[in-house]
C-alpha cells in the first residue's frame, strides 16, 4: 500500500470549493446522456458474457469444438466470477488512487482483450482448457474493475436529484445484456455451425466495447475526485465543460454559498484505512451495505444459475426452448429498475429499498407454495418469477447504489469492490445449494422459502439502518475524508494524518 496511505499532504494549502454544489445544480444535458451511454455499457457486457457462456456450454463439450467435460464447462462461470472479484479489488484501489477516467478506460480494454482471446481459443487438451480459463479470468477482471470505477464516476457526476434513478437504471441494464445475449445466441445457433457460433458469441461484447471506447475518451475526469485530490485547476476545467452543456437549456440556478466546503487534500488511501472507515467510523452503514449485497446476490445466483435446470428437470422443457422462457425472465428483471427507478428519488431510498426487498420475498414465498402444491406449469412459473424479480431487480440495483453513495469519496471505489467481493462469496453458495436440490421437489420448495426469507431479511435491515440519501449531495451523505470544515469555520487539525474528521463529519454511522 505504500507508506503514504491516508497521510495528509502537509505542503498543500486548504482549498475552498463549490464543485459538489455545482455538480448537483446542473440540469440534464447531452453530457449526461453521453456519459450514461458510455459508462452504462459495463452492466450490459456482464449480462451478455454470463448469458453467452451459459448458452454455448453444451457446444463446448462437442469434439468438433473444444471437447471439454461437463464439469470443465461448468467451471468457466466460476473462473469468470473469481476474475470479477479480483478485478474489483485490484482496479477499485487504483480507481480511488489514480482517478475514475483512467480506470474506466483501462478496465474496458482489459475486458476487450480477455473476451476477444476467449474467441481465439482452439484445440483440445488441458493446455487449451487452462488458456480458456485464463481468458475468462481476464475478461472477468475487466468487468469487476468496471463496477468499481463506473459506479463511482456516475454517482459523482450525476446531479443529486437524478442520481438514484440513473444509477438503478444502469445497474438494471445487466438484464438488457442478458436479453441481447439470448437473442443473439438464438439467431447465431440456428444459422451457424457450433464451431463458429460459440466464437461469434464471445465476440459480441468486444465489438460493443470497441464502439464505445471513443465516447469514453471524450468524458472528463470526475471533478469531485480531482478537487478532493488537490487538482483544483483540472477540476475547474472539467466542471466548466460539464456546465457549458448543461447551461445550453438556459441559465443554471444560482449557487448556494453555504454549500462551499474546505478540503485539505490527502494522498493515497489504502484498504487498511478503508477497513477503519467501515468498521470503526461507519459500522451501521457497513452492516447495511453487506446485508443488501449479500441477500440479493444469494437470491439471484440461486435462481438464475439453476433456472434452466428447473425448467428442464421439473417441467421437462426442451433445451432448444429454454431461451424463450429466459427472455420473459430477463424482461421482468429489466423492467423493474427502469420503471421503479424514479421512485427511489421521490418516494425515498429507505421506503423503496425495503419495499422491493420485502415484497419480492413475500411473492417468492407465495410462488414456492404454488410450486409445492403442483399448481404451476413452466409458463406460469416463469410469469411468477418475472413478477418476483421485477421488484427484486430494482432492489438489487439499489444495493449497488447504496454502497456507492454512503461512504466517503476517497474510498468509494474500494468500498464498492469490497462489498461486491463479499456478495459474490456468499452468492456462490446459492447455485451449489439449489443445484443439489433440483431433483427434490420438496427440497426446492424449502430452498425457495429460504431465498424468500433471505430477501426479507435484507428488507428489514434497510428498515432499521437505511440512509435517506435521496436528492442529497454525496458530501452531505458521507463527508469526504479530506474535508476539514465549512468556510470560516474551525479547521479540524490542519494537515491531518489518518482519516480524522472535521466538524462537517456526520460522525459514526
Amino acid at each position: 500500500m505504500g507508506p503514504s496511505i491516508g497521510v495528509a499532504d502537509t505542503e498543500a494549502e486548504p482549498i475552498t470549493t463549490m464543485i459538489p454544489a455545482r455538480v448537483d445544480r446542473m440540469r440534464w444535458s447531452r453530457f449526461h446522456t453521453r456519459m450514461v451511454m458510455a459508462l452504462g455499457i459495463a452492466w450490459i457486457l456482464d449480462g451478455l458474457e454470463i448469458t453467452v457462456a451459459s448458452d454455448v456450454a453444451d457446444i463446448l463439450e462437442h469434439k468438433s469444438t473444444l471437447g471439454m467435460s461437463a464439469r470443465a464447462v461448468g467451471d468457466i462461470a466460476s473462473v469468470y466470477l473469481v476474475g470479477e472479484v479480483v478485478g474489483a479489488l485490484f482496479f477499485g484501489r487504483l480507481s480511488d488512487k489514480l482517478g475514475r477516467r483512467r480506470l474506466f478506460m483501462v478496465t474496458l480494454g482489459v475486458y476487450l482483450v480477455g473476451s476477444g482471446l476467449t474467441a481465439a481459443t482452439s484445440g483440445h487438451g488441458a493446455g487449451w482448457v487452462l488458456w480458456l480459463y485464463f481468458t475468462r479470468f481476464v475478461a472477468g477482471m475487466g468487468i469487476g474493475g468496471e463496477y468499481a470505477a463506473i459506479n463511482s464516476a456516475i454517482d459523482e457526476m450525476i446531479p443529486s436529484h437524478y442520481r438514484g434513478r440513473v444509477d438503478i437504471a444502469i445497474n438494471g441494464t445487466y438484464w438488457g445484456g442478458a436479453l441481447l445475449g439470448t437473442l443473439a445466441e438464438l439467431a447465431i445457433l440456428n444459422h451457424l455451425s457450433g464451431t463458429v457460433a460459440w466464437r461469434i458469441g464471445f465476440l459480441i461484447g468486444p465489438v460493443l466495447a470497441l464502439a464505445i471506447i471513443y465516447v469514453r475518451r471524450n468524458l472528463p475526469e470526475s471533478p469531485r475526485w480531482l478537487v478532493m485530490h488537490g487538482r483544483e485547476a483540472q477540476a475547474e476545467a472539467a466542471m466548466a465543460k460539464m456546465e457549458a452543456e448543461s447551461g445550453e437549456r438556459g441559465e443554471l440556478p444560482p449557487l448556494d454559498e453555504s454549500k462551499a466546503i474546505v478540503i485539505n487534500p490527502i494522498n493515497d488511501v489504502g484498504y487498511f484505512t478503508l477497513a477503519k472507515v467501515l468498521f470503526k467510523e461507519m459500522p451501521r452503514r457497513s452492516i447495511l451495505g453487506a446485508s443488501l449485497m449479500i441477500t440479493q446476490s444469494f437470491l439471484y445466483n440461486a435462481i438464475f444459475f439453476t433456472y434452466a435446470l428447473v425448467l428442464a428437470t421439473v417441467y421437462h422443457v426442451s433445451s432448444g426452448t429454454i431461451p424463450l422462457y429466459f427472455i420473459a425472465f430477463a424482461i421482468g428483471n429489466l423492467a423493474g429498475p427502469l420503471l421503479l427507478g424514479p421512485l427511489f428519488d421521490t418516494v425515498g431510498r429507505r421506503i423503496m429499498i425495503s419495499s422491493t426487498y420485502l415484497l419480492s420475498g413475500v411473492l417468492l414465498a407465495a410462488t414456492a407454495w404454488a410450486f409445492d402444491a403442483d399448481l404451476l406449469s413452466a409458463l406460469s412459473q416463469t410469469i411468477l418469477w418475472s413478477v418476483v424479480f421485477f421488484f427484486a431487480s430494482a432492489g438489487a440495483s439499489a444495493a449497488y447504489l447504496t454502497v456507492s453513495e454512503i461512504f466517503p469519496l476517497e474510498v468509494r471505489a474500494k468500498a464498492i469492490a469490497i462489498f461486491f467481493a463479499i456478495a459474490q462469496a456468499f452468492g456462490a453458495l446459492g447455485p451449489d445449494i439449489y443445484g443439489s436440490l433440483v431433483n427434490s421437489h420438496r427440497g426446492l420448495f424449502i430452498a425457495y422459502l429460504v431465498g424468500a426469507a433471505v430477501m426479507m431479511l435484507g428488507g428489514l435491515v434497510e428498515v432499521f439502518l437505511g440512509v435517506a440519501a435521496e436528492r442529497r449531495s454525496l458530501e452531505d451523505i458521507a463527508t469526504p475524508l479530506s474535508v476539514i470544515g465549512p468556510p470560516g469555520g474551525p479547521v479540524a487539525g490542519g494537515a491531518r494524518s489518518g482519516f480524522s474528521r472535521g466538524p462537517a463529519s456526520p460522525g459514526p454511522n
